[in-house]
């Protein structure tokens, strides 16, 4: 339950001048939310509901209407003297039923109202003019017969019926029905009541029983448009809201989707949903949960690890790639790439194979890990095999010297997501490093395969060759004993078939993240369908009855709401939700106050005119009652007002007075407790004006006048007392009013009803009922008691029907509306998980390009002249479980190390492979282009050693070529050996082997320009290309244990940030032949050593690292 501000507003504050604020009660003006639909084009989708909602309001009034009639029927032969002329009564009450039945029944034929429209307002008109003729032709019939006046039974319910019932699309047309209706009965009783002989005495007398029964009409017929504009406005506010929720819902429904979709592409789904649930926990969270290096955790690290024990691996490797990078533009380097790729992908998804990611060059994937596959060593070796076939296509068209060797071994593996930033589906095992070494060992232009895969192939199919030398004396294979095979397709076998089978594959519906993400979920057609769909699954209320012809699907969702309401009084039966309904702000209670004034008005005239010598007490109370009334209206009418005469300015300032009168409306409006006063009192004034007729009586005089009429044979003043019909015209009224308030209790509005009803029933069959005995009568014999008692419960049991509907399609659309919201709320956690998901396959300044200018299997790359690549290997680790959560819990520190590189050059992490973490410096330079002498930095190791050197660069930093990345990349690489030391400590005291606690690092780093993007048919990889890569990979595999090997640019620009670098010596690069490295210089508390201290050491020599290792 939402907590209600409590601060208060200080005195001065709330009498200060003030602007007037309109836009919440313009969000429930009728014309705003016409042209709202019109604007959405739902005005037609509205008029749809609205006529269902009409039809339902059928399938209570016909049920209400026979059971009206019935009783009534009952009661006239219980409480009839003689029953000679029931009979004619009960024939006019059934054949109006019948009739009205008849006609009405031809509505519930939906599609055809749909197409005939007028249908609606036609059968509507006849019905109440069945009813209006039916009551008038009985009672004229008795007049002509035998001169018996008699007074009109339906003329308040067919008022009802018109406003509240019947399906008149058209609120105009309604009040033309109803107004006709009123001066039909008007003229009856002037000619057949008013101006007979037999009642009136005197003319004057007449013209005032006139005016009575005028403002009777009046006032029932204000109540009535009252009705059906509110009414249409609340539906209309419903239904608008009703189509925001839908869309929110269908908007949660297509982000689930795409939300989903994303991660199958990336992570198989047993993976993938671990994830996505923690990631709606932490968002979910009142606090962010920061973890700090050298903090503990409360929880373990999260980690979603499989075994897969019968699966294919495949690792393909490029020849020749090394010198690609050094002959190739990255540009074109990358197109290369992204043409391979692609085709890879595209083949991979033919043969079932998924491919799990790649490397600078290479490519490695597994046959029988989604779903299990007997067949899954062909599966590989075939996608081998296109893979070849491929990249000879590619070499030829592009005019280039590569080749692909391949790898491919069956086994076991470990499967699943480590880390914490960038997570990405990755293998470990020792029948995945087999397979690694099957490809390093293999020849170009053949399928390097393991003895155990070959045992699942035909042999029959491939041209088998023994495997190569270096296989043999390989470490790796060593330790595993083995014999390898070079295979090879044969042409007239199925090569044909497995090249038709990729030829097609371009063809296929890969659903990835497309170029216009919004537009894609948000399609105008299919939308429009399934708006449609939902608003006709809109509640409308009414009785659950299905006719023969019709048929009527059961919507779950809607019977789940409808349990959640009491049956008579429709409370929610949660009482928090039923008291945050009633706590709305009421922001059409305005018009119910005019409403009250208007029909406060009416009654007071009504009392005049019975009373027409009024003593100085019932003066007072009517002036008062009036005075009330019109104060309400003021209140609540003022701002609107003002708005009119501002030209619908806002802008314009106001008064204190006007502020103040302002300030107690809108508390009015939002507190229920004082919309329940305003709503006792006006009924309170209703009965203090209602009770001076009671009060000008004198019973005992009208008693003996009555009684002397008889004796002597004349006629009375029937104005001595007051007009019985007219108090009780006055009582329908009133209890009308009470049920048109809105957010106010309908169990309340009902307990006042009925204790109204009560109330007359006792003045007028005990309290007054000789004054009621002697008025006219509806039934020739009934007595007139029962015939004012049945009026009046007619009027209850007619405004209960409706406003009982009205109140279950209020709170039905409520409810549902509440929980649409939830799953807006919802929605909302979506889209910021598919965001964070995005950011961990991403960096974040590619994931808004990538959502919204991407198509499908397009190369998305961007140039970047200077960014600093780092490769850190994790060494001593055995691929088995344990250490595999020994690895999650170092590479999740690195992953939490990240947070600190964010305000200034930003490190993103590119990717994990195996045991190497891949991280750069310098793909974003939007935040900041130098260093900031007033930033603040996370990471204590940044701070400190940018310290060092900050005061010397001040007045050079701008001419620089962005050279710091490279200081910010080796600042992370030795936290990286500050988080990896520690967590060697923390894991030496652990009660488990010690080899788990000696993991190393070898780390190398290279600076230059590379150039990153999305490349591939599928699974969004983002991936970094260029010779400083191709470098720190070398840096990295050619480096000591303990140390940070770079290159002879890198050390150069290491030591203009005074951080020394050591000569290494020539090293040998594949590709690059023997080239000078440096290590970079590290003391023994894991700092940074400066130029100034080596040049101050008497030993230089006790500082240089030990380049053997030891």
């Amino acid at each position: 339950m939402n907590k209600k501000n409590t601060s208060k507003t200080p005195y001065r504050e709330r009498f200060r001048r003030c602007n007037l604020e309109y836009t919440n009660e313009r969000l429930w003006e009728q014309s705003y939310l016409k042209a709202r639909c019109k604007e959405l084009h739902l005005e037609e989708e509205y008029m749809k509901y609205k006529i269902r909602l009409m039809i339902s309001s059928l399938t209570v009034f016909v049920p209400m209407l026979i059971i009206l009639i019935v009783a009534l029927q009952v009661i006239i032969w219980s409480f009839t003297e003689y029953n000679k002329y029931i009979y004619i009564n009960a024939i006019f009450d059934l054949g109006s039923l019948i009739l009205v039945t008849g006609l009405l029944s031809i509505n519930f034929f939906e599609g055809f109202i749909n197409r005939h429209r007028w249908v609606l307002t036609f059968t509507s008109t006849l019905s109440a003019y069945v009813v209006v003729l039916g009551d008038i032709a009985f009672n004229t019939y008795y007049y002509y017969k035998s001169a018996w006046p008699l007074n009109t039974l339906y003329d308040v319910f067919v008022l009802c019926m018109i406003y509240m019932f019947l399906p008149i699309p058209s609120s105009k047309a309604a009040a033309l029905l109803a107004i006709s209706v009123s001066l039909t009965y008007v003229i009856y009783f002037i000619h057949f009541m008013a101006f007979n002989e037999h009642n009136v005495a005197k003319y004057v007398h007449g013209l005032d029983i006139v005016s009575i029964d005028f403002f009777h009409y009046l006032g029932f017929n204000m109540m009535g448009i009252f009705f059906r504009i509110m009414n249409d406005t609340m539906v209309r506010s419903s239904f608008l809201d009703r189509y925001q929720f839908i869309t929110e819902e269908i908007w949660l429904r297509q982000a689930r989707r795409q939300e989903s979709l994303l991660l199958d592409s990336i992570l198989p789904p047993q993976i993938a949903k671990p994830i996505q649930k923690s990631i709606k926990e932490k968002i979910m969270r009142p606090d962010n949960d920061f973890y700090h290096l050298g903090t503990s955790r409360k929880a373990e690290n999260f980690m979603s690890i499989q075994i897969h024990n019968d699966v294919s691996i495949l690792y393909a490797d490029l020849v020749n790639y090394t010198q690609l990078t050094t002959t190739l533009p990255v540009e074109k380097l990358v197109k290369v790439l992204h043409d391979l790729y692609a085709r890879f992908d595209l083949a991979a998804v033919s043969f079932k194979v998924q491919r799990i990611k790649f490397l600078g060059d290479c490519y490695y994937c597994v046959a029988g890990l989604g779903e299990a596959d007997p067949d899954h060593a062909t599966m590989a070796v075939s996608l081998g095999i296109s893979m070849i076939a491929n990249i000879k296509e590619v070499s030829v068209n592009r005019s280039l010297n590569i080749g692909m060797r391949i790898g491919v071994h069956s086994g076991t593996l470990f499967a699943g997501v480590i880390g914490e930033a960038k997570l990405q589906y990755d293998i470990w095992g020792t029948d995945v490093n087999i397979a690694s070494r099957l490809e390093a060992t293999g020849s170009p232009g053949y399928v390097h395969v393991s003895g155990r895969t070959l045992s699942s192939l035909n042999a029959a199919e491939y041209r088998i060759y023994p495997g190569t030398e270096a296989a043999q004396k390989d470490p790796v294979l060593q330790k595993h004993p083995m014999s390898t095979y070079l295979l090879a397709v044969i042409p007239s076998r199925d090569s044909d078939n497995i090249m038709s089978v990729v030829e097609g594959v371009p063809n296929l519906d890969l659903q990835t993240v497309g170029s216009n993400r919004k537009s894609q979920i948000l399609k105008p057609d299919s939308l429009s369908d399934e708006m449609r769909e939902e608003f006709r699954k809109m509640p409308v209320g009414g009785l659950k009855f299905q006719f023969p012809w019709s048929r009527r699907e059961r919507n779950v969702k809607i019977e789940k709401v409808e349990r959640d309401l009491g049956l008579y009084c429709v409370a929610f039966k949660d009482k928090s939700v039923e008291w945050n309904y009633l706590h709305q702000p009421d922001y059409i209670f305005k018009y119910s106050v005019a409403l009250g004034w208007g029909i406060g008005c009416c009654l007071i005239y009504i009392q005049s005119v019975n009373n027409s010598d009024l003593f100085y007490t019932g003066v007072f109370i009517d002036i008062m009652a009036f005075f009330v009334l019109t104060f309400l209206l003021f209140i609540c009418w003022y701002k609107k007002v003002c708005w009119w005469h501002s030209g619908q300015n806002e802008l314009r300032s106001y008064g204190k007075l006007s502020c103040a009168i302002f300030n107690l409306f809108e508390k009015i409006q939002h507190s229920f407790v004082l919309r329940l006063t305003v709503y006792m009192i006006i009924i309170v004034c209703y009965y203090l004006v209602l009770s001076l007729i009671l009060m000008s009586c004198e019973k005992d005089q009208y008693e003996l006048d009555i009684i002397e009429s008889k004796l002597y044979n004349y006629d009375m003043d029937p104005f001595t007392c007051f007009h019985p019909w007219a108090y009780t015209n006055m009582m329908a009224l009133i209890l009308g009013m009470s049920y048109t308030f809105a957010r106010i209790p309908f169990a309340l509005k009902t307990f006042i009803g009925c204790i109204e009803a009560v109330a007359f029933v006792l003045v007028v069959c005990f309290q007054y009922a000789f004054i009621f005995e002697h008025s006219v009568t509806t039934s020739p014999y009934l007595k007139a008691e029962i015939a004012h008692s049945c009026r009046v419960c007619m009027m209850l049991i007619t405004m209960y029907a409706k406003e009982r509907q009205t109140e279950f399609n209020t709170k039905m659309n409520y409810k549902l509306n509440l929980d649409l919201q939830k799953k807006q709320k919802s929605a909302d956690v979506t889209n910021q998980s598919i965001i964070i998901l995005l950011n961990n396959i991403l960096p974040s300044h590619v994931v808004e390009v990538y959502l919204s200018s991407i198509a499908r299997h397009e190369l998305y790359y961007e140039n970047y002249r200077m960014v600093s690549v780092m490769f850190a290997m994790l060494t001593n680790f055995q691929m088995d479980l344990p250490s595999l959560r020994v690895l999650n819990d170092i590479i999740t520190a690195f992953d939490r190390l990240l947070s600190a590189y964010k305000q200034y050059y930003v490190v993103e992490k590119i990717k994990v492979v195996g045991c190497t973490y891949m991280a750069a410096c310098g793909l974003d330079f939007s935040l900041i282009e130098n260093i900031d002498s007033n930033s603040n930095f996370g990471s204590t190791s940044l701070s400190s050693e940018l310290e060092q050197v900050r005061s010397r660069l001040e007045s050079s930093i701008r001419e620089r070529n962005h050279d710091e990345v490279a200081f910010i990349m080796a600042t992370f690489a030795l936290d990286l050996m500050r988080v990896l030391s520690v967590c060697n400590k923390a894991y030496a005291g652990k009660p488990f082997d010690r080899a788990l606690s000696t993991g190393e690092i070898r780390i190398g780093i290279s600076t230059g320009q590379i150039m990153a993007g999305v490349v591939g048919a599928s699974q969004p990889h983002y991936d970094i290309w260029g010779n400083p890569v191709n470098m720190a990979s070398r840096m990295e595999s050619t480096g000591l244990s303990g140390h940070i090997q770079v290159t002879k640019e890198t050390a150069q620009t290491l030591e203009e940030f005074d951080v020394m670098c050591y000569y290494r010596g020539l090293t040998f690069v594949k590709g690059r032949g023997e080239i000078p490295t440096y290590f970079v210089g590290i003391d023994k508390d894991l700092k940074f050593m400066s130029k100034k201290i080596d040049r101050a050491s008497e030993n230089p020599s006790d500082l240089k690292p030990d380049l053997d290792g030891s």
